[in-house]
């Protein structure tokens, strides 16, 4: 088998088998076309069958030469994992050549964070006598209230909210549902919103009827859009940071943590598949105690 026919069958066994999207296809592929390259360079001849962990490691080390960033060297040498696992599966190998192949280091960075003030800065902000701030408003309370990545938020369903129950169902990375609680506020900001703006809306597009969150034009809000209204409404609030759609989902986590929620529930909320992934909000946590220390405890500072 060569590396044309290997990498295509793996996008289809990524596709078919893992249920992953288009876009995350693509990137694994991309990935693999890498290794490939450099294998076609360095050692033509060996196809993705005949290949060693020594071609593996070589392969880091050029990627490492070329000037890459930790990071980006990690996700790559993840789609080539990924791409022998296939092999393995398929019964092609016998032995995966890029299981003992270890990866860079990541420092694992601690995102930003509002505090609760400033997130009601921001609302505060917002001109509640237009259509487009009841909308913002419902936006912002949802964003905070859930934790919802942006994608999660402008694909949201009026058909999945249960707001009489307080709840909402959310189709997350690789379609996969989750149900997620809403507060109070949030379940308010959105009757309005449906009642006196979304209801009114008479030039809704074909497919968008039973989208939550529309633009003028009928159609749903893009991410950009989302990005733009954030940015705007943290000028506004006077806030001198850089906030994101992803920074409220990042306080909604910690700010459960710094409550005292259990792990396992905020990692359900988030659509997390890995507690690993969540455990960064207890080390936000410890930082966030930490600094309460420095400032009120009379001997901290000796």
């Amino acid at each position: 088998m060569d590396w044309r026919s290997s990498i295509k069958g793996f996008g289809e066994y990524l596709q078919l088998e893992r249920s992953l999207s288009v876009h995350s296809v693509e990137a694994y592929m991309r990935d693999v076309g890498k290794l490939c390259e450099y294998m076609t360079e360095n050692h033509e001849g060996i196809g993705p069958l005949e290949i060693q962990f020594e071609h593996i490691q070589q392969f880091i080390t050029y990627i490492n030469l070329l000037g890459l960033g930790p990071r980006s060297q990690g996700r790559i040498l993840s789609g080539v994992k990924a791409f022998f696992k296939f092999l393995l599966v398929e019964d092609l190998i016998d032995l995966d050549p890029a299981e003992l192949v270890e990866g860079p280091k990541l420092a694992r960075k601690i995102p930003d964070v509002l505090s609760y003030g400033e997130i009601q800065q921001i609302l505060d902000a917002i001109d509640l006598s237009e259509p487009q701030g009841t909308r913002n408003r419902a936006i912002v309370e949802t964003l905070y209230a859930c934790g919802l990545r942006v994608s999660e938020l402008i694909n949201l369903k009026i058909t999945n909210l249960n707001l009489d129950l307080g709840f909402l169902k959310v189709h997350g990375k690789n379609d996969k549902e989750r149900l997620v609680p809403i507060g109070g506020a949030a379940v308010k900001h959105i009757k309005l919103y449906m009642e006196h703006v979304r209801r009114a809306q008479k030039n809704i597009k074909d497919g968008e009827q039973n989208i939550l969150f529309l633009n003028r034009r009928g159609k749903r809000l893009s991410r950009v859009m989302i990005f733009t209204i954030i940015k705007q409404l943290t000028k506004k609030a006077g806030l001198d940071k850089t906030v994101s759609p992803h920074t409220f989902r990042h306080s909604f986590a910690t700010h459960l943590v710094e409550g005292g929620a259990n792990l396992r529930a905020v990692q359900d909320m988030l659509g997390h598949e890995s507690i690993t992934t969540t455990e960064i909000y207890t080390h936000l946590d410890r930082e966030y105690l930490r600094e309460t220390l420095m400032q009120f405890h009379p001997r901290a500072k000796h």
